[in-house]
């Protein structure tokens, strides 16, 4: 029976490499489980167009006239009309910095295209809150 020493330390090599493992494998999952559900996110930001809402409206207001036409609807001459009785009416920039060419502009590309309330946002890149306000 000289075998069986070396058979159970076998065994007890085998247990000792298993133990190593799980030991590892827990280790692991309770670090991807704290990345996961415990640890704050980094926020990657989504709106991140060169190209503001606020620029895209100065542009079609400075652009070729038929451009505002075309995505808004209205003449320049119309759009400023617009925007003369907005503000005779009390009507101010928002909390959150959108002026009031870009809410006029807003609504009237809503109006023109239909687009969903993520379509618009992307477009004037805001957030859907803003657009649906």
């Amino acid at each position: 029976m000289p075998g069986q020493p070396e058979n159970a330390h076998i065994q007890e090599d085998r247990m000792r490499r298993l133990m190593f493992l799980l030991c590892i494998t827990v280790t692991q999952v309770v670090i991807h489980y704290h990345r996961m559900f415990l640890s704050p996110r980094m926020r990657i930001p989504y709106h991140t167009s060169a190209l503001s809402g606020e620029a895209w409206v100065l542009e079609l207001i400075t652009g070729h006239p038929d451009r505002i036409r075309h995505n808004l609807g209205v003449s320049l001459d119309i759009f400023d009309d617009l925007l003369h009785i907005l503000r005779a009416n009390g009507f101010t920039p928002s909390r959150n910095g959108v002026s009031v060419e870009e809410q006029l502009a807003i609504f009237l590309y809503t109006c023109v295209t239909g687009l969903s309330t993520r379509l618009i946002g992307e477009r004037f890149q805001r957030s859907t809150d803003t657009i649906s306000r």
